[in-house]
């Protein structure tokens, strides 16, 4: 018997290759819109399986199967962050964007784990940073779809109005917004490895429960914001002056005996994981302006560590149709 995918003479589909190529582009896509691997993995999923609900004849009109499968699956993380503000409302504490870890390390490799499809993994620029993942969360829905499918993925403000539902002209408009929220509430980031260099030294001032030197690399201004999701205990409300943070840091290693800090790359920028008996519960990413930290977010909800704490399969295998 003879599926979507499948001509009529048993012949693989060439545009089978052409759809399988689209995973990598659709996950990038996703995550980005959405800040959550998880609820980005969902949308693709939805998307193939809308692309294998169409009859043969119906997937072979379409000229562009890839324009097609952004147009859904845009559509689809339009239509989540709709309602994605209503279940934030309801979540427990603090909503942070979930942390990405580097390539090397993105199926628990260094644990051992099993090594994820190269195509289900997110590139990491600057695009992804949680800085900037965070601004994108004060956005508009429409906003963000439409800055990040023409700024990121420089998708044509006619195509872009074809996913979001508007004009052209509103679309651009929306872009212009959003590009006007991330010069506001954003200040330039010195060079990695001087971000680098910084929280090398955050670490080792921690592990050295040095007050002094944790307020010298902290902006008198920091603000700590811990997310637990009601799954993990953290901080109710952002922590917020170098003093107060950097006595809290201190305070938290005197009352885990078995913390390990190390150095990781969250979110393709430099970052921190704690480790208790080998297992990461809590991933820290860092905004730097000059040579102060000007923001900490602390990601302990275990859903979000999925990629950090266990062999890491999307579940964005297409969805096949059954004989």
């Amino acid at each position: 018997m003879t599926t979507p995918s499948e001509p009529g003479d048993g012949r693989p589909d060439p545009s089978l290759s052409v759809i399988m190529s689209e995973r990598r582009q659709l996950i990038n896509l996703a995550y980005r819109l959405l800040g959550s691997l998880a609820e980005a993995e969902d949308a693709v999923q939805e998307t193939y399986a809308r692309w294998y609900a169409l009859s043969a004849q119906e997937q072979r009109a379409i000229e562009a199967p890839g324009a097609w499968l952004t147009k859904v699956a845009g559509r689809i993380c339009l239509n989540v962050l709709s309602s994605a503000r209503a279940r934030r409302e309801r979540y427990v504490g603090d909503w942070i964007p979930e942390p990405l870890p580097e390539p090397a390390e993105w199926s628990g490799g260094r644990a051992g784990g099993t090594t994820a499809d190269p195509a289900d993994r997110v590139t990491l620029d600057e695009s992804i940073g949680m800085a900037f993942l965070v601004v994108l969360e004060s956005m508009t829905p429409a906003e963000r779809v439409a800055f990040i499918l023409h700024d990121v993925f420089r998708y044509p403000f006619a195509d872009v109005a074809d996913i979001v539902g508007r004009t052209p002209a509103a679309c651009r408009q929306l872009a212009t917004s959003a590009r006007r929220r991330i010069r506001t509430s954003r200040t330039p980031a010195p060079p990695t490895a001087q971000q680098a260099a910084i929280v090398r030294n955050f670490k080792q001032a921690w592990e050295a429960k040095d007050i002094g030197a944790l307020v010298g690399l902290l902006d008198p201004a920091v603000t700590a914001t811990g997310d637990g999701g009601g799954l993990a205990t953290t901080v109710r409300r952002p922590i917020q002056g170098a003093e107060q943070l950097a006595r809290g840091l201190v305070a938290l290693t005197g009352r885990l005996a078995d913390l390990t800090i190390l150095e990781r790359t969250v979110n393709g920028q430099p970052g921190l994981v704690a480790q208790q008996n080998g297992v990461i519960v809590t991933v820290y990413a860092f905004d730097i302006a000059g040579d102060r930290i000007t923001r900490i977010w602390a990601v302990r909800n275990p859903e979000k560590l999925r990629p950090w704490t266990v062999g890491h399969s999307t579940g964005t295998e297409p969805a096949r149709p059954q004989p």
